[in-house]
């Protein structure tokens, strides 16, 4: 059961992240089988048989980067030996570029598909689905993006139609006025009407006091109930610039006239004179902070967060092995403990996430109806107290090592999972990551490391803890009720 948290229309975070924070609810489409064949195979092979991380060939080396004079930026690798083609289209806009109104980067993500000066609402998608393609978009709180999976005969037919979107796009009354009811449709299901949702919007709220990463991605209702025709028109003008996208193609496609049909489609695009950034720092956390969500829930549900640094930092990959040797499956410290040895919990788990401007480490437990949610907070803590003072054994390291190295890999044994990496690195970082540096940097990883980042980021007096509680009236604080609690 894992969290929800920044991406839209589901709002569900991960059990942890290693590369970038992606994870969404998909927006329509199709599935198309999408292998890359015998590259990725061979990369995952290698991992799982314990060969050097330099064995790997890593298909990153064959990408090639193309600027069009807009500045709008493509990355193309062309691989004949896979089936299908990944097209992707990154804004670089999430949540945190909203300013007025919030919600309105997501807003976008439903209104790219109600069609254009030429195009039917939906059509764009029907047209692709037809033909075999798998077409979708998530927002979150850095990006927005836009992806068709397609047989490569069609590869031509989606750049176009993704060209005339981003130039004759329907910034109207009419595609506002029904995209607004389906996004506040959304929110109230995912958000308004689910426990988790509640609890993710509070905790980020608690946790992020200045930076616009306190505000869920979906947007609050009443800014999405408020929102304009000029707002949004003044957002897809500076956002959609070609100089914020970045185009990635991944697959088997003729290079050279996907790019001359990208620079037909977009080429003629104005650039942004200038694309605004939301400057606003998080203050430094001076002490606890807890907040109490009623709902109407048979069992409650607590949640933690504390800040941890941001993607790219070095502390990252000690991170994540502490988050997979918290919740990463049965045998996870967090699950053994709270599920298997102790009784008080359905689901337990922790991780980290980083984001462009700042990271975060959760942990969360589902009390069960028949546990004390004080006994499992206590027991939640109790196993992140014991990260903090004591190293891992050699193997339970080991492991987990060896459980991120084959998720690393595993996510790119597809076209849409190397372009989704390209897209997300290069955005984040400026480049793509080698998978040796990647995996490198995993393997020096040791326990003292691990024990070392759990000390610094995960202190009492760091946390942030939001519960979930059944509706009715509250036992008074210090009484007999309050303390059988």
């Amino acid at each position: 059961m894992p969290l929800p948290a920044g991406f839209t229309g589901a709002t569900r975070l991960p059990t942890f992240s290693r590369s970038s924070p992606r994870w969404c609810a998909p927006h329509r489409g199709r599935r198309v089988r999408r292998r890359l064949g015998a590259v990725a195979a061979a990369l995952l092979l290698l991992v799982l048989s314990a060969r050097p991380a330099a064995a790997l060939d890593d298909p990153a080396a064959r990408v090639r980067t193309h600027v069009l004079a807009n500045g709008m930026t493509v990355l193309t690798l062309a691989d004949p030996s896979t089936p299908a083609v990944s097209l992707q289209i990154w804004v670089k806009a999430g949540s945190r570029d909203e300013t007025r109104y919030t919600g309105i980067a997501h807003l976008f993500e439903h209104m790219m598909f109600k069609g254009s000066t030429n195009l039917a609402a939906e059509r764009h998608a029907q047209i692709l689905e037809t033909r075999g393609a798998r077409v979708n978009a998530f927002t979150t709180n850095d990006v927005t993006a836009y992806f068709d999976d397609l047989p490569p005969d069609a590869l031509p037919l989606a750049i176009d139609l993704e060209a005339e979107r981003f130039a004759n796009l329907d910034v109207s009354e009419k595609t506002l006025a029904s995209e607004r009811q389906v996004v506040l449709e959304e929110r109230r299901l995912r958000t308004e009407d689910d426990p988790q949702g509640r609890m993710i919007e509070q905790l980020f709220a608690l946790t992020f006091l200045a930076h616009p990463y306190r505000w869920p991605v979906i947007g609050w209702r009443s800014d999405v109930e408020a929102v304009d025709v000029a707002a949004c028109r003044a957002f897809f003008d500076t956002y959609y610039a070609p100089n914020n996208l970045l185009m990635v193609i991944v697959g088997d496609f003729d290079e050279a006239d996907a790019l001359r049909r990208v620079e037909a489609g977009f080429g003629p695009l104005a650039p942004a004179p200038v694309i605004p950034r939301n400057p606003t720092q998080e203050p430094e956390q001076r002490g606890e902070r807890r907040a109490r969500v009623r709902f109407d829930v048979r069992a409650p549900i607590i949640a933690a967060a504390w800040h941890a640094p941001k993607a790219g930092d070095p502390d990252v990959p000690a991170l994540d092995v502490l988050g997979e040797l918290l919740s990463s499956g049965r045998s996870s410290r967090l699950y053994q403990r709270l599920v298997q040895r102790d009784a008080l919990a359905l689901a337990a788990a922790g991780g980290a996430w980083q984001l462009a401007d700042a990271g975060l480490f959760y942990a969360y437990a589902a009390v069960r109806p028949d546990a004390s949610a004080d006994a499992a907070e206590r027991a939640l803590f109790d196993e992140i107290e014991r990260m903090r003072s004591a190293e891992v054994g050699a193997d339970e390291l080991a492991k987990a090592k060896k459980q991120i190295e084959v998720g690393i890999v595993s996510g790119l044994t597809t076209a849409h999972g190397l372009a989704s990496r390209f897209a997300s690195e290069t955005i984040t970082y400026g480049r793509i990551r080698g998978l040796e540096e990647r995996l490198a940097e995993l393997e020096a990883v040791t326990a003292a490391d691990v024990r070392r980042v759990a000390s610094r980021y995960l202190a009492p007096e760091g946390r942030n803890v939001v519960r979930i509680e059944r509706n009715g009236v509250m036992p008074a604080p210090g009484s007999a009720e309050a303390r059988a609690r």
